[in-house]
């Protein structure tokens, strides 16, 4: 029964964890920017404050070590999705107070530290049960039930916040109960995985916690260890300014197209209701997406990184011009809307499977767990620090110039993409 754990497949585990991971990501970048437009917040502060919410992500990795020395990632997952229904739960009640936006703020905070802790021993996890070519195979498993969960976690629930606000009148009380349902939908997720989720071998800290004799000075060593190693692997200089630029554009382009399809048209935005809106871009913008994503696993699995490479990185930043298309356009036709969002969500799908597999292949080694979240630390930083003044780069340049900019901001990440050196067969089966 013990081994039956041990070996248990990934379709057992590796979809509903990537399910549960994106879920309170979902919530607190997404949701969170479409709820404080619902509720009157402006767009400066509603790009501002959410951007700021990527910080847990960037600091990730100074509590990362933390994780990998103490229990197993299983016990931190299963923990930490306790900590997040709750604090789901917690927002619910948050959206309907007085001082909605700064108690709705701290859960936010609260779900965001906890998410991103989450992510390092998920992170860690998948690479501890799985091994090479299935890490490259069920990456496009990953995104795939990544994108559902920004479906329920970030579409299905502006729908019926749409819908349940025009029964009753009351937006605030809306929110409320589409978050309740949320984290019911996360805690009997969570419940799930503290049975199914295998137990490998080599998910063991790296000192045993049950070892009282444990010094502090040998836990900060082992700290100083995880980062002296990442820092002195081979041109690291080049993947890390790679990972810092590679999203410049998306980074800006993120925290805006909501607030973009949600603003009336006399201030050039789309005027989309919640309803269309979470159909046309969280629906059919995410399921093309996730073809995208699939099909970029499948390639990569076939026929190695390296060789996909280019393909992959011309798909995630050519179609933002889909965006200036919107913005210049206008149009009335939801079929024309959605039609762009699906050419451009489904290119950014396609070609973000091969920047993951590129911070795969540069965690990789014996401290796999945290290098990887200094990665996704990197990461966050490049997302948080544009991201938080896109709001105003907005209203200053106008939407149609705005996504201009965003285009022009993805040449940095293209021209750091020639100095990565790949080996031919990475990620191939």
């Amino acid at each position: 029964m013990a081994n039956n754990l041990q070996q248990r497949h990934g379709l057992w585990w590796v979809p509903t964890l990537a399910f549960a991971g994106a879920i309170p990501f979902v919530v607190a970048q997404q949701l969170s920017s479409v709820l404080y437009k619902n509720l009157g917040i402006s767009n400066s502060d509603i790009t501002f404050y959410t951007s700021l919410l990527y910080l847990p992500w960037v600091l990730k990795p100074f509590w990362s070590p933390f994780v990998d020395i103490f229990k197993t990632k299983r016990f931190w997952i299963v923990f930490l999705q306790m900590l997040i229904g709750a604090g789901l739960a917690a927002l619910s009640i948050s959206i309907q107070t007085p001082y909605f936006f700064l108690l709705s703020l701290i859960v936010f905070w609260f779900i965001a530290f906890a998410s991103a802790t989450h992510d390092i021993a998920a992170d860690g996890f998948y690479m501890l049960a799985l091994n090479s070519p299935d890490q490259a195979a069920f990456v496009g498993v990953r995104s795939l039930f990544f994108r559902i969960a920004n479906i329920i976690g970030g579409g299905i629930p502006v729908i019926f916040v749409g819908r349940l606000a025009q029964q009753n009148g009351n937006i605030a009380q809306a929110w409320s109960i589409v978050a309740l349902v949320i984290a019911g939908i996360f805690s009997a997720l969570t419940l799930y995985h503290y049975f199914v989720l295998p137990k490998p071998a080599a998910d063991q800290g790296s000192l045993s916690s049950k070892n009282a004799s444990i010094s502090t000075r040998e836990v900060f060593v082992e700290f100083a260890t995880t980062f002296s190693t990442f820092f002195r692997k081979k041109e690291i200089v080049f993947a890390t300014l790679f990972i810092l630029v590679f999203r410049l554009g998306e980074a800006q382009a993120l925290k805006v197209v909501s607030l973009f399809m949600l603003d009336p048209r006399e201030k050039g935005g789309l005027a989309l209701s919640n309803q269309d809106f979470g159909l046309v871009y969280s629906i059919v913008g995410i399921s093309f997406l996730t073809i995208g994503g699939l099909l970029g696993g499948w390639l990569i699995s076939r026929h190695g990184l390296k060789k996909m490479l280019w393909p992959m990185v011309v798909a995630i930043h050519l179609p933002n011009f889909a965006f200036v298309f919107l913005a210049a356009i206008q149009p009335n036709n939801l079929i024309v809307i959605a039609a762009a969002l699906a050419v451009e969500q489904f290119g950014y799908g396609f070609g973000f499977t091969a920047f993951l597999m590129i911070m795969m292949m540069i965690s990789d080694g014996p401290k796999k767990t945290s290098h990887y979240a200094l990665c996704t630390g990197l990461m966050a930083a490049g997302m948080m620090i544009p991201g938080a003044y896109s709001g105003e780069l907005s209203r200053f340049f106008g939407y149609t110039n705005f996504f201009i900019w965003v285009c022009l901001c993805t040449l940095p990440g293209l021209l750091m993409t020639a100095f990565l050196k790949i080996a031919p067969e990475y990620g191939r089966k």
